[in-house]
């Protein structure tokens, strides 16, 4: 299909002058400055402060490259840990599991060999974008101090859960991801404050790092308003879309605009219903607690592989990151899986402070194949959809700007979108 079939008004019709963003985390904000670039005048719409989702509390990991789906084969055979909590790295809380069991069975389904390959592929095609859209937009915004270049190291004790990585290993070999497999004295050498009881570990030295992504955002948003974009708090609440201008309602005002992207993340799919797009989106849970900063400490992210949890070096300490949780958009917090992790954290880093200084629930927007949503409404060819990024979602924020801006102003992305279409 020709770019300019998927811009905001066919061939010949005016461009659209005003967009109206609705999310303002890493991937509205990215939206917003890259059509703002195109002389859109853009109005960028949060329930929240912008940054203050699942941005703000992620593992802080720029994942260049990366094409793992979530769905992965053999998945189904840990239903009953998933269930049972002995999983390390996954849980499904009971009581939701009927609302959950739809959007479970086609996540199943695609842990099928063939599906796997094919979401990794489709992962692959814009995940070789991460690093020069992140790139285009830190030259931008100047919030360099933020980045820290220095890979993620995953380490692991054991040597079953080093051999459990072969799978994600042979994804990347296929799909040309860059990382070396490393010994104990490697490991030893790149992170003196690691016990030594990891025998091997993988390095991915294309990856960077955010020391503070909300600040990221922060520094995003305010370029964005400092170039003329309007910044509205609000819950959007309906639409309509019968007139033009179409008309974006909050709880406080309407919003007049020509053209509408929703990125609103977890939120996403009931207002895509009324956009016009039945996606099967679901959330997957997930917890951060802030403990001191060590001295020395790490200097890079790290993963314990055993035991499925990260630990960041961050400006206001370290950010002990973990796990996937299904369960509602709107359960409570369960902060004790990821509390229980501690005396493993203190294991990994024996000079560690387990002091806990904030906990954090965060909830990652996913879909069954793991592929974003990144195209028209199929009902409204004014209407972007921008969301779904799973685990990914901090890494592609830049890249998803880039293509929502080049669909609507009908330049040819360079990327073939079909994999990421609403009604795919």
């Amino acid at each position: 299909m020709a770019a300019q079939e998927n811009s905001f008004f066919p061939e010949g019709a005016p461009i659209p002058r005003r967009i109206a963003v609705i999310g303002a985390g890493i991937v509205g904000v990215s939206c917003a400055l890259h059509l703002q670039r195109d002389g859109h005048d853009v109005t960028l719409i949060d329930r929240d402060e912008p940054g203050r989702g699942t941005s703000y509390g992620n593992a802080g990991i720029i994942v260049h490259g990366a094409s793992m789906p979530v769905g992965m084969p053999g998945m189904w055979r840990d239903v009953p840990k998933f269930l049972f909590g002995t999983e390390p790295y996954f849980s499904l809380r009971w009581p939701y599991l009927l609302r959950l069991a739809p959007w479970l069975t086609r996540l199943l389904r695609e842990t099928r060999v063939a599906r796997v390959e094919a979401n990794a592929a489709a992962l692959a095609t814009i995940a070789k974008e991460v690093k020069p859209a992140w790139r285009d937009l830190l030259d931008q915004t100047k919030a360099h101090e933020f980045v820290l270049q220095k890979g993620w190291l995953k380490v692991y004790e054991s040597a079953a859960a080093f051999e459990a990585t072969a799978k994600i290993r042979a994804l990347y070999d296929r799909h040309g991801g860059v990382y070396e497999v490393l010994g104990a004295d490697e490991i030893r050498q790149m992170e003196p404050t690691l016990a030594p009881i990891f025998t091997r570990a993988l390095y991915f030295p294309e990856f960077d790092s955010l020391t503070n992504p909300l600040r990221v955002v922060q520094a995003f948003v305010a370029d964005f308003v400092a170039r003329g974009g309007r910044l509205r708090r609000g819950d959007v609440t309906g639409f309509d879309l019968t007139s033009r201008p179409r008309i974006v309602r909050t709880e406080s005002e309407e919003i007049e605009t020509d053209g509408i992207v929703l990125a609103a993340g977890a939120w996403s799919r009931g207002l895509a219903r009324q956009l016009g797009g039945d996606v099967p989106l679901d959330t997957e849970r997930g917890y951060h607690i802030m403990l001191p900063n060590m001295d020395p400490g790490p200097s890079r992210p790290l993963l314990y592989g055993d035991h499925g949890f990260a630990i960041s070096p961050m400006e206001e300490g370290l950010r002990l990151a973990h796990g996937v949780e299904l369960a509602s958009l709107n359960a409570p917090p369960n902060y004790e899986w990821v509390r229980r992790l501690l005396p493993f954290a203190k294991r990994m880093l024996p000079g560690l402070n387990t002091n806990e200084l904030s906990s954090w629930l965060g909830r990652r927007p996913t879909l069954p194949d793991s592929r974003p949503v990144i195209g028209a409404s199929p009902m409204h060819p004014d209407v972007y959809f921008a969301f779904g990024h799973q685990h990914y979602g901090l890494s592609l924020g830049p890249v998803t700007g880039r293509l929502i801006s080049d669909l609507a102003a009908g330049r040819e992305p360079g990327i073939d979108l079909a994999p990421f279409r609403p009604h795919r």
